[in-house]
């Protein structure tokens, strides 16, 4: 998400209303909660305890409402681990999970959810939010595929140029 210095978030709180804003996506997450700036101008510090879901979107959706799909339908092709998040409440996310686990923070995690294409492109979940989570596959990068196996160097190609004869003379 590199680029601006500050991002469009939802936050989805549990049994309260979300709250719209902008994060700093370097300094967001801090010891105590979420750090958003109100589109008023007004810093505050969103506890943990109290978030469920944070939206990073790329337009304000009003109404507070989650992506249109939470769980993949079918196996992603995006490289990662493929992964199912219960909430307390009993809510349901899928995401990916960058295969790198220096990205995994304290604080919880970052999902590319499966409509990235949509208006949420990523999601963070924080720790306290969650009751479960799966790992449900690895999806390994195109870029990373296994070679085909040479054939034995005694099998004869079916479009090979014929071998020239020894001559001889």
């Amino acid at each position: 998400m590199p680029g601006s210095t500050s991002k469009k978030v939802c936050i989805q709180r549990f049994d309260r209303e979300p709250l719209h804003g902008f994060v700093n996506p370097l300094t967001y997450l801090q010891a105590e909660g979420v750090e958003l700036l109100s589109p008023s101008g007004e810093l505050t510090l969103v506890p943990f305890s109290t978030v469920k879901v944070v939206f990073f979107v790329r337009d304000f959706d009003l109404s507070g409402a989650g992506p249109a799909r939470k769980i993949f339908t079918t196996r992603p092709k995006l490289a990662g681990l493929w992964v199912r998040v219960r909430l307390r409440d009993g809510d349901l996310y899928d995401g990916i999970l960058p295969n790198d686990l220096l990205q995994c923070l304290p604080q919880g995690f970052t999902l590319t959810p499966p409509d990235s294409a949509g208006n949420h492109q990523r999601l963070f979940v924080p720790r306290q939010a969650i009751s479960t989570i799966e790992v449900l596959g690895v999806v390994a990068s195109p870029l990373t595929r296994k070679k085909p196996k040479q054939p034995p160097a005694e099998q004869i190609g079916l479009f090979d140029p014929p071998a020239p004869a020894d001559d001889p003379g």
